[in-house]
This record gives structure tokens, sequence and C-alpha cells, in this order.
């Protein structure tokens, strides 16, 4: 299945008895369903001293529910190729279903049993500890997520953002069953729930599902606002001693909010800065004519409530100051000249070309549209993104460089041996 997207997807506003509404992309050519939602209540919402929580309640759902032990559970999805799984960001607590349509029934039995009675039996609990145990030990060895957590500790000290989603091996610890009934009990709700389902279902049905899944959860989130982040840090460069032969290098900066009416401007700039990985100026830069890294990016990261962007690169120790030296010259040169009119045509070229791209299958769209839908962004942003990309001028893309690049201060955090890095 794929969208033409020149008009837009037909997508339609499907609200059920219980107040949920959905977007639904129907398509009756494949006999699949695939449902993706999210509760705009994320890991910041993490029990204190116990970071990490809601990671593993998204690893438990589906390890029993109801009378349905984890292994029941397991069976019962294998033996209907049903497909359904969680995770959980900084902002949201996200689900996904995908299910051949002649066992919906089952598929949606599952899902919702999943949602409004997860067990949290104590071997599925102590198991999943272990798996997400092993996984944090393996980081604890790994620069570059030491050098991410360590940028999100000193950039948002004394703020959730602060906190890894997946959280440490002591918070990990610290969560209890009890942790997860509460946590799921208060921010489960009908309010904050976003919805996209694709494929072989009309609005009645989904309307059903919707009632079947959803309509016994709480009406409202209960739980206090994430505060706005401010971030901090910067001027400062964080030194943390490995021995490895290369450096990881994280850098990060205040950036523009998901809303501002230049971000679009700025996810240009980005993509010339860093975010394409053959082309861009720090890919040009530090890799092809330098020889400093192998590979170099930068992003934005417009959280819910901060926004920042960030890049990075692994390097030789005897190559870190010189690398960062050529990454701020390249943003100080966006700051000051904005891209050229051939960047700036390259790549809006790219970012509307490959846009078909992410609607190439029916899990894709709906995970797509949803990422839409929990921004906010409307159910005609898909008709009018690409638009919004071919109007952003050359004025527009030097305003957003400099507001970006412009205050020139960095927060940057060197996991490592570096030399002369200070």
């Amino acid at each position: 299945m794929t969208l033409t997207l020149t008009a837009g997807p037909r997508i339609r506003t499907v609200t059920a008895r219980c107040g949920v509404t959905a977007w639904l992309v129907e398509d009756r050519h494949l006999p699949l369903i695939a449902m993706d939602f999210a509760f705009m209540h994320g890991a910041s919402h993490d029990p204190a001293g116990k970071a990490g929580a809601l990671h593993l309640v998204s690893g438990l759902l589906d390890e029993g529910a109801g009378d349905m032990d984890a292994e029941a559970f397991h069976n019962a999805m294998a033996d209907k190729a049903i497909e359904i799984g969680f995770s959980v960001d900084r902002d949201d607590f996200r689900g996904s279903l995908k299910t051949l349509s002649e066992n919906r029934d089952e598929a949606f039995r599952l899902l919702a049993l999943a949602v409004q009675k997860p067990r949290f039996d104590e071997d599925a609990v102590t198991r999943v500890k272990a798996q997400v145990s092993a996984g944090l030990r393996r980081e604890q060895q790994d620069p570059d997520s030491i050098a991410r957590r360590a940028f999100a500790s000193t950039a948002f000290a004394g703020h959730p953002y602060s906190f890894q989603a997946r959280g440490s091996l002591d918070s990990v610890a610290a969560a209890t069953s009890n942790d997860f009934r509460d946590l799921t009990r208060r921010l489960f709700n009908r309010a904050s729930l976003r919805v996209v389902a694709v494929g072989d279902i009309g609005e009645a049905e989904l309307s059903e599902r919707l009632d079947q899944v959803f309509g016994p959860l709480a009406a409202e989130a209960d739980v206090a606002p994430v505060p706005p982040a401010a971030m901090g840090g910067l001027g400062r460069i964080e030194i943390i001693e490995m021995p490895v032969p290369q450096t990881a290098l994280y850098y990060g900066a205040p950036g523009i909010a998901r809303h501002d009416p230049d971000f679009i401007a700025a996810e240009i700039v980005n993509h010339v800065l860093g975010g394409s990985a053959f082309t861009s100026r720090l890919f040009m830069e530090v890799r092809e004519k330098r020889g400093l890294a192998y590979g170099v990016w930068s992003a934005l990261a417009p959280l819910r409530r901060a926004a920042f962007h960030s890049g990075g690169t692994a390097t030789k120790n005897d190559r870190v100051a010189e690398s960062l030296e050529v990454m701020r010259a390249e943003m100080k040169s966006l700051a000051d000249h904005g891209p050229t009119e051939r960047e700036l045509e390259e790549a809006k070229d790219y970012l509307v070309g490959s846009f078909p791209l992410r609607f190439d299958t029916s899990s894709k769209i709906s995970s797509q549209l949803l990422s839409f839908a929990v921004n906010d962004l409307g159910i005609d942003y898909t008709a009018r993104r690409n638009d919004l990309f071919r109007a952003v001028t050359i004025e527009d893309a030097r305003r957003a460089a400099k507001r970006l690049y412009g205050e020139g201060s960095l927060l940057v955090v060197a996991v490592g041996q570096p030399v002369g890095l200070a």
C-alpha cells in the first residue's frame, strides 16, 4: 500500500462513543490492519528515583494480561501472526498493532487486555528487568551512550529530561510492580490519546474497536504537567576519561520548537549542516576533506517542553580538538552567511522527494501519521508538508541558521582520552 502524496491521503476522522478520536486511512486492497497509538505522557513522569519504570512497562504489557500469563499471551499472538508492541520516549508512550484481517477479533482482544489488564507477574518483571539491565551494562562500555547520558544530565539538570527513558541500573532495580500498576492507572487515559488506523477497516468497525480497547480507561491522566526546560551548561566542555582509542564527541545548544514558524527552515538548515549522510557540510569537511572521522551528524530535537540541536562524531583521540574546531566553524559559517542558494534547493529537493518513502507500507503510514498527530500538525499536514518546504526562501533559511547557530555557545561532552580539548 502506497499513499499518493500530491493531494494527500484520504484521512478520515472517526470518533468513538467513549470520546476517543482516531485518524483512519481505509484501504481494502490488502487483508491487513495496522494501528498505532500514543498516550501523550512519557518517561518524564517516571517516579522519583525510578527512571526507566515506564520503559519497563512498555516491555511488560505483552508479558501476560487478564487471565493469560506471558507464555499464553505470546502463544496467542504467535498462533495468529499478530504483532503487538510498545515503546516510550521522554514525552509519549506508544503502542502498535499489526494483524491479518481474518485475525482482527483476536488481535483487538489481546490489545485490549494488554492496555486494560496487564498482570506484571513477578517472574515476568524479573525477566524483563534482567534484559533491560543487560542492555544498560552494555551502554556503560559504549562511549556514545555515556556521552548522551552525560549531556542530558548536564543540559537538563533538575528536570525529568535529565534522565534517559531506559533509566539506570539502580533506578530500574528500584522500580516495582506496584509502580507499574500505578503508572498505567494514572497515564493510560482517553483525553491524551492519539490513534491512527490504516488498512482493511472501516469507520463503523474502528469506532467499535476504539471503544473495545480504550473505552474503559480513565477519562484524563492523573499527573502533574512536566514543566518547561531551559537548557544549561552552555560553554562547558565535559571530559569523561575512558581508555579507548577513539573519543565520542557530542554537542548541543538551544534549538527551535516544533511549532515555531522557523522550524521548517531549521530542518532544511540542519540537513545542510549534518542531516544528510553524504552531502552535508560536516560530512564533506570532517570526513571527505580531512579524514577526521568515518561518520558525523547533526539533528534537531524538538521535545515537547524543550528544544535543542545537537551533533557529534567519533574520532581518534589526537584529532578530537581539530574535529570540534571544524564543526564549530561550519556552524559559524551558516550563522553568518546561511546556506547557499544551491544548498537550499538541493536540501529542499531531497526533503520533498524522499518524503513518499515514509509511506510505502501500512505500518509505516500508520506510524508516520501518528507522529503528525502527536505533534498536533493537523489531519491535512501530509498534503501541506511539501509545500511548506518548497516555500522556504533563502532569507528564511538565513534567519533560522542565525537563530540556531548564531550564539555559538555549546555544551560539549567528550568520552575517551581526548588530546588538546579543554
